[in-house]
């Protein structure tokens, strides 16, 4: 259950970033964080704190409840 929802942010994450047509690179820069980092919680590899959260979510420009919807 926990694995499958880490997927979806992952899945809201990686497709909200192409909708604002940025790259890794990018969003990881703004949000301060490294590109391995987000490419590993947009694959679901890894969970995000939630820190890391509200800083993509601030980096693409969309509020962070958009990104965690199921």
């Amino acid at each position: 259950m926990v694995l499958t929802r880490r997927r979806q942010i992952g899945e809201n994450i990686r497709a909200a970033r192409r909708r604002a047509h940025l790259t890794q690179e990018e969003v990881a820069r703004r949000a301060g964080i490294e590109r391995h980092t987000l490419n590993r919680i947009e694959g679901g590899h890894a969970a995000a704190r939630l820190d890391t959260l509200i800083l993509t979510a601030d980096a693409i420009g969309l509020p962070l409840a958009q990104l965690v919807r199921e």
